[in-house]
Formats: structure tokens, C-alpha cells, sequence
């Protein structure tokens, strides 16, 4: 017997531990029909055979049972066994042929943690009560042979241990005592309350239909992932597979193979930018997601493996190459060209110089003739010319105390016109001046409108309103005595100014 019991614990704990990936009754396997073989051992007034499991006192059974499960604690089922019950003590021999039908609650040691409910092995205790039926045949008495039907309620409390063989086939092994209501088991009320242990090796068959909710071949009660779309591949517990490990399945990962972000739908991002490697142009380096991942480290627009110029400045309108405009094509950038149109000199910031004098064209107002900075790119008037202008200027005269020129003054200025014509870049300048006579304020106004005269009577002769200033000073600058007739002579004069 102790060999007997030290076997089974050891079984028990080599097994129940154990979490293979066996399914039994279950929820979704809620039926389950088993065929059992029994070792009958009786305690009567005849003896006590009570693990003696000697095969000379003890007999055989056999059995079925319909089980049923109810949740991952408990199965109710109902046993019907049958057997031979063998005694003798003395002349007095007890031969009964008995029928035996329990209906057995089963609490299974489960709580998810140290047994799981599919382990291979899984302890219980069962309690059940039904009914017993025996032909009792006794011999050997006195009074003679004894030859009778019985009936009685049995009441029913075992132990056991069922081993997972696979999805459908399980192997139990229990051990219980039937205790009968009425003490006529072996023909003597008068003795020892009648009992029989019962234990028995059971193969059971599980029946049922799983129930697999999403269609991936994992039954309900092991998919811990039961709601995964139609058509998906799935691991062992029913969960999408996830072969690069980064948490996302397979079927949501553009990169199923690359551990990834979820952001980046489970594709990689080695530069930190914000763009998937696979999308990124420039995986190694951070850069714009509008330039596929590429940097621009001027800021042109153009990614720098495409910039022919990577240095542009910031603000400059750039070709595809990245490159700066130049359309006048003379080495200067249209932003630094002051003339970005006109193929010209990078000492005159792009503008071009047709006489070769050092001015722009555009602030040279004699573009065709070389000419001096001082006099806007024109050459100086020949010094005879000069002369001729002053001296124009010494014979403007006016009618006394008024603004009419003189007739000899207009023949003065007639010359003066054709050397305008011939040095149509020259600009005259007129200024006016009085001697004292009179309040300065009159001589102000006396000063400008003569000036005004001149200007006026050149314009009249095709002279440009745009090339003439007129400008009274009245009693300023004075290059005479104004206490003498002659120095007040001198100040009351006009001069001519040549200018660019």
C-alpha cells in the first residue's frame, strides 16, 4: 500500500505542474463518455479488505460514465458501474453481483496560478450520491443458503488525478468509498456497516464542438487574441504573429521583418526624422520629410545630395540644381547683379560699361563717351567753351528794376542754346544775385524771377525744362563793394554753372 501511494504522489507532482498545451473536457470539450475497469475492495461483518489489494480478496469491476462540464471548478457526472463482490470468513462465503449508479459532483484543484486548467495532470475530489442494486448470495450459514434481491441509496466520496493524453482522450485514475443506507450487504444487519472501496482506471473520450470566434484555428478558450481578422496568421495562443518582435502584427507592419514604431506603421527610423528608412532617401542622415528624408542645410528647397551649391545664402532664388539664378549669364547672381539683365563688369556689381570709364552704364549720363566720375561718366566741356559760358554770363543784362531781358542779352543767350544743343549731356545751373538797394526780401524775389527769365527764354528755344535750375540769392555773396556805384555794378549779375 505505501509503495502504492508513494507512486502516485509522485505522479502528482511531476504532473500537475505541468502546462503542456493538451486540452480536456473543457469548455469547449463539455461532454465526455468513459470506460473504466474497477478493483472492488469490501469492509463488511465477513472483513476488512481496505487496500489490501490482494488479488485473492479482491474483485473486479467495470463501468461508464457521462461527464459534463460546468466551469473550470467543477463537472458533474453520472457513473454506472457493476461488479462482483467476493467474501468468506470461515464455511460462510459471500457472493454478490451488484449494479451501482452515482450521480457524482467533481471539484477540480484549479486556480489558474500553480495548476492551469489545462495541465497535463489535474488533481479532484468528487462527492456524489445514487443508488445501489445487489444480488446477494450467501452460503455456508446454518440456517442455509441465502438468495436476495436488494435496493438502497449509495452516497459517494473519492479522490483522483486525470492525465491530458490529447485534445480528446484523457486517462483517469480515482479511488472512493460507497457507502450503502442499509447494512444488508453481506445478509447480516447486525454486523459492521457495509462498504466498498472502489478504485478505478478510466479512459475518457471528450466530445464537443470548439468554438473559434474568429476562424483561426485556436478554440475560444485558448485564443488570447479572439477577435483577429479573417484570414490573419496567428501564433500558438491565437494572437496575429509579430515576427520582428515590436509589437506590431504582421499584418498591420510594413516591416514585418525590422523592429519598428508604431507611428511609423512598425518600420524603422534610424535618423530620428520622422521618416521610415524604406521611405527615406537619406537614411543615415536627419533631414525634411517634404525632401524624403534628405537634409537642406542652406534652406534652398533643394535636398543637399541634389545642391550643386550647398552654401547659398538664405533668401536667393535657386534653380533644381540648388544653384542661384544668374540670367544675364556674367558670374554674378541675380541677387548681387545690380544689373541682372545686362551681361556686364563684377567691378561694377554686374553692370556693363560701354566706354570703359569706370562708370555703369546705367549712372553714366554719357554712356558712349568716356568720361569723369565728378561729371556723372561726361568729359569736361573744352576750356574754350568754358570761357565762352562765363563770358555769356557777364552780358546778361536786364531793363532796369525789371525782369525783361535785354535785347542784347537775348543774342548772348542764343549762342548760349547752340552750345547746350552741341553738349546735350551738360546741365546748366542759373543764379541770380542784386546788389543792397532796396529791402532784401524784393530783392529776393527780384533775383529768382530773373533767373526764371533766362530759364524760361532757353526753354523757348528747345532747350529741356529738365536739364535748367534757376536760383535767386538776392543780396548774398557779394563779389563787389555795394558802398560804390561799380561794386554794386558787379553784384547785380547772373552766372551760369555747368553741371552732369
Amino acid at each position: 500500500m505505501k509503495k502504492t501511494i508513494c507512486f502516485v504522489l509522485v505522479v502528482f507532482i511531476l504532473f500537475f505542474l505541468h502546462d503542456e498545451k493538451l486540452s480536456a473536457q473543457n469548455a469547449d470539450l463539455k461532454w465526455g463518455i468513459g470506460f473504466h475497469g474497477s478493483l472492488i475492495e469490501p469492509k463488511t461483518s465477513l472483513g476488512d479488505d481496505f487496500f489490501s489489494f490482494d488479488l485473492n480478496k479482491v474483485s473486479f469491476g467495470q463501468g461508464l460514465s457521462l461527464s459534463r462540464y460546468i466551469n473550470p471548478t467543477f463537472d458533474l457526472g453520472l457513473y454506472l458501474s457493476s461488479g462482483r463482490m467476493a467474501q468468506s470468513l470461515g464455511v460462510y462465503h459471500l457472493n454478490n453481483l451488484f449494479y451501482v449508479t452515482d450521480l457524482k459532483l467533481r471539484f477540480k484543484f484549479y486556480n489558474g496560478y500553480i495548476i492551469k486548467q489545462n495541465a497535463f495532470a489535474g488533481p479532484f475530489i468528487s462527492a456524489g450520491i445514487g443508488a445501489d442494486f445487489a444480488d446477494v448470495n450467501a452460503y455456508g450459514e446454518s440456517e442455509g443458503d441465502i438468495n436476495k434481491n436488494i435496493s438502497q441509496m449509495d452516497l459517494y466520496a473519492g479522490a483522483g488525478i486525470r492525465f491530458r493524453l490529447s485534445e480528446l482522450l484523457s486517462l483517469e485514475l480515482q479511488s472512493g468509498i460507497h457507502l450503502p443506507s442499509d447494512n444488508t450487504w453481506d445478509a447480516n444487519k447486525n454486523g459492521a456497516k457495509d462498504q466498498f472501496l472502489e478504485h478505478s482506471l478510466g479512459l475518457i473520450i471528450n466530445l464537443g464542438k470548439s468554438k473559434d470566434s474568429d476562424k483561426d484555428g485556436i478554440a475560444d478558450s485558448k485564443d488570447k487574441c479572439p477577435n483577429t481578422p479573417a484570414g490573419v496568421d496567428v501564433d500558438e495562443d491565437g494572437c496575429p504573429l509579430d515576427d520582428d518582435k515590436d509589437g506590431i502584427a504582421n499584418f498591420l507592419d510594413e516591416c514585418p521583418n525590422e523592429f519598428g514604431t508604431l507611428p511609423l506603421k512598425g518600420c524603422p527610423d534610424k535618423d530620428g526624422d520622422g521618416l521610415a528608412d524604406h521611405k527615406d532617401s537619406c537614411p543615415d542622415l536627419a533631414g525634411l520629410i517634404n525632401l524624403n528624408g534628405c537634409p537642406d542645410t542652406d534652406g534652398d528647397g533643394i535636398a543637399d545630395p541634389e545642391d550643386k551649391c550647398p552654401g547659398t545664402q538664405s533668401g536667393y532664388k535657386v534653380s533644381s540644381s540648388g544653384c542661384p539664378f544668374d540670367t544675364d549669364g556674367d558670374g554674378i547672381v541675380n541677387e548681387e547683379d545690380s544689373c541682372p539683365d545686362v551681361f556686364g563688369l563684377v567691378s561694377l556689381k554686374g553692370c556693363p560699361d560701354k566706354d570703359a570709364d569706370g562708370i555703369a552704364d546705367k549712372d553714366d549720363k554719357c554712356p558712349d563717351m568716356a568720361g569723369l566720375p565728378a561729371n556723372n561718366g561726361c568729359p569736361d566741356l573744352p576750356s574754350e567753351v568754358s570761357k565762352q559760358i562765363t563770358n555769356i554770363a557777364n552780358k546778361i543784362f536786364f531793363e532796369s528794376g525789371s525782369t525783361d531781358l535785354m535785347r542784347s542779352s537775348k543774342s548772348q543767350l542764343e549762342t548760349l542754346v547752340d552750345i547746350m544743343k552741341t553738349y546735350p549731356e551738360t546741365d546748366l545751373s542759373i543764379e541770380g544775385y542784386t546788389d543792397n538797394t532796396g529791402e532784401s526780401a524784393q530783392n529776393m524775389l527780384l533775383s529768382q524771377d530773373r533767373c526764371e527769365s533766362v530759364k524760361k527764354y532757353l526753354i523757348s528755344k528747345g532747350i529741356d525744362s529738365s536739364r535748367l535750375t534757376a536760383a535767386g540769392f538776392g543780396e548774398a555773396q557779394p563779389i563787389g563793394d555795394n558802398n560804390t556805384v561799380s561794386g554794386r555794378a558787379k553784384n547785380r549779375r547772373v552766372e551760369l554753372k555747368t553741371k552732369y
